[in-house]
């Protein structure tokens, strides 16, 4: 697939602009730590951050809004690996319920990237965005678990399961923990089972979606250079790098702060985040 060429009015030239790449550089570095450190996706801070960055460069509220979340979803292809085999090593991945979940998952995302995700208008996917955000932040601030009440469902009920966490997940960027972990306690699977399983869904929901994002996005008029559908391949490369460094040691420092006391300040934090996403939302 041939990479969008810098013919367009938003050039975004990373490779000239030392300061966008501190922007990114700055943006990977703080979301790796505070993934590690919070047991939280990147896409949350990713997404906002990305559309502003981008916005700042010109781009137009509905395309900006797209590549971030696009881009936000590809570094997880990345960052997930790195959790997948610290919890592998542990014992903690149910891969029995990866296996039953990861089809419905590619399935739903290829609908959700391929699909209503090229449907819909930047601006419409902003307000979905900060619903799952503000969904998302009243989770962390009351950390509230569901209470077990069955077990897994069955093949087809896994492959339902999987394309709602897919789907949800590809129109927003993030890696689906915010379903899948509520999902699997609920199925009565322990939460650090279910956390750890969580983080190995990660990757084929990332796959799935980045795929879709580069297809669907493939060929459209107004990207900017070096984007591979609505994926910008510069922001990916810079985040994910940097991320994926700092990530170790916000998981080690998890140990001696207050994690408790610490997410519900960050979940005020994306109250704001939120808030920022429905007035992009709103007035573009």
């Amino acid at each position: 697939m041939a990479l969008q060429t810098p013919y367009s009015p938003h050039t975004l030239s990373p490779m000239l602009d030392p300061v966008l790449i501190l922007e990114l550089a700055a943006l990977g570095l703080c979301t790796g730590y505070l993934a590690g450190l919070l047991g939280i996706g990147g896409g949350m801070l990713i997404g906002p951050f990305m559309t502003l960055i981008m916005s700042a460069q010109g781009v137009s509220a509905d395309l900006a809004v797209k590549m971030a979340i696009a881009t936000s979803m590809a570094t997880i292809i990345f960052t997930s690996v790195s959790s997948v085999r610290a919890h592998h090593k542990r014992g903690a991945v149910r891969w029995d319920i990866v296996k039953g979940l990861a089809p419905g998952i590619v399935l739903g995302g290829a609908i959700g990237s391929m699909g209503i995700f090229a449907v819909l208008k930047g601006t419409t996917l902003a307000l979905i965005f900060a619903a799952f955000i503000s969904f998302s932040a009243t989770q962390m601030y009351l950390d509230k678990k569901p209470k077990p009440g069955r077990d897994m469902p069955g093949t087809l009920g896994q492959l339902g399961a999987g394309s709602i966490i897919g789907l949800i997940s590809g129109l927003v960027g993030a890696g689906g923990g915010f379903i899948s972990v509520p999902f699997m306690v609920a199925c009565n699977v322990a939460i650090i089972n279910a956390v750890a399983t969580s983080a190995a869904l990660g990757f084929p929901i990332a796959l799935a979606n980045a795929a879709g994002y580069a297809i669907s996005g493939h060929g459209l008029a107004g990207l900017p250079a070096w984007s591979l559908g609505y994926i910008w391949l510069p922001a990916l490369a810079v985040i994910a790098a940097c991320s994926v460094t700092t990530a170790p040691l916000g998981a080690k420092m998890a140990h001696s702060l207050p994690v408790a006391k610490l997410k519900r300040v960050f979940a005020l934090v994306l109250y704001c985040l939120a808030a920022y996403m429905l007035w992009k939302g709103l007035h573009g």
